[in-house]
């Protein structure tokens, strides 16, 4: 995806392999901004100037300007950025997965006995197994506590105040909740993360994907499915913020599994679902029958990411709701 490919142009550009580029949001959807000159400019004060030379060599790149004392921000083309949509929906799973991590080796941790727990104790098991999950998808290497493949799903105590939440609210919400729920955040309210509504993200999110999902099998039910793509012919603006959005999600990925906070993960799905949502509400998407090809891939695209995310939670990424 975009920040993977970005991610190893600056460390050629830079000369380094054994950097982290620090990718963090540019002022405009397609925009993205690496400190990585600042921390080789005791080496060379040049560095941010030379690196933005040597990006702008990449057809795929737009620009690359030196933005402050070694900062570089590089803009990648509309063409870049609206195709991510085909390579997304054609990725599958695997638009979520990086080499960032590579190299790293990331133990999992037993799967907690099924019992009784409190909020923090639950978050603290669930928050061990969900960074495994991540580093493994943003390259690091595993190792499990015991001899087996793939990962177990994600545990729940079957007794206490986690239980009684899951027995009112559902696993999903509880699941989503606790992996949204930072380092000694409060505990989250069962009846709030029960609302079927779009201000509980541990709904909004499912709902997020199952309104991509609908717009795809009404227009299938229409006979209609994503075939052509121009690239112009996506350039609205809650379009680019979605396609921008959903660029970062290997990055969002691998960060939060450098920093073992699954709940910054899950709060960038909540950013993501949001941009769905905004999307799929417009007149664009609102007659079936008129939406053109690239809008549907935007739609896919949108669904896949989305999936991915939630998979990677050990959620499940329904369909309709």
């Amino acid at each position: 995806m975009i920040t993977a490919g970005l991610r190893r142009a600056i460390l050629a550009a830079a000369g380094r392999q054994d950097a982290d580029p620090l990718l963090t949001p540019g002022p405009a959807p397609g925009s993205y901004t690496s400190s990585l000159p600042f921390r080789l400019a005791s080496h060379d004060p040049r560095a941010a100037a030379v690196l933005a030379e040597r990006l702008t060599a990449e057809p795929w790149i737009a620009a690359a300007r030196v933005t402050g004392p070694g900062f570089v921000t590089v803009t990648v083309t509309h063409a870049t950025l609206a195709r991510l949509a085909i390579r997304i929906a054609h990725a599958g799973p695997a638009c979520a997965e990086s080499d960032a991590l590579r190299g790293r080796t990331v133990p999992v941790p037993a799967a907690p006995r099924a019992g009784a727990a409190d909020w923090p104790q639950a978050r603290a098991a669930l928050a061990g197994q969900l960074t495994a999950r991540l580093a493994a998808a943003a390259g690091a290497t595993v190792i499990f506590a015991t001899e087996r493949s793939g990962f177990p799903a994600p545990a729940l105590p079957s007794r206490g105040p986690v239980a009684e939440a899951v027995a009112y609210a559902g696993p999903d919400a509880v699941r989503f909740a606790l992996a949204r729920m930072p380092p000694g955040g409060a505990p989250p309210d069962a009846a709030a993360i029960a609302r079927h509504v779009l201000a509980n993200p541990a709904y909004a999110v499912r709902y997020a994907h199952a309104a991509a999902a609908a717009v795809l099998r009404w227009a299938a039910a229409l006979g209609t499915r994503p075939a052509g793509f121009t690239p112009r012919l996506l350039a609205e603006p809650g379009e680019l913020a979605l396609l921008d959005a959903l660029s970062w999600l290997p990055e969002r990925v691998a960060a939060a599994a450098r920093r073992g906070r699954p709940d910054e993960f899950a709060g960038y799905l909540a950013e993501l679902a949001a941009r769905t949502i905004d999307t799929m509400s417009t007149t664009s998407f609102a007659k079936i029958p008129d939406i053109g090809s690239e809008r549907l891939w935007l739609a896919d695209a949108a669904r896949t990411g989305l999936a991915a995310g939630l998979g990677l939670l050990g959620l499940a990424a329904p369909g309709r709701l």
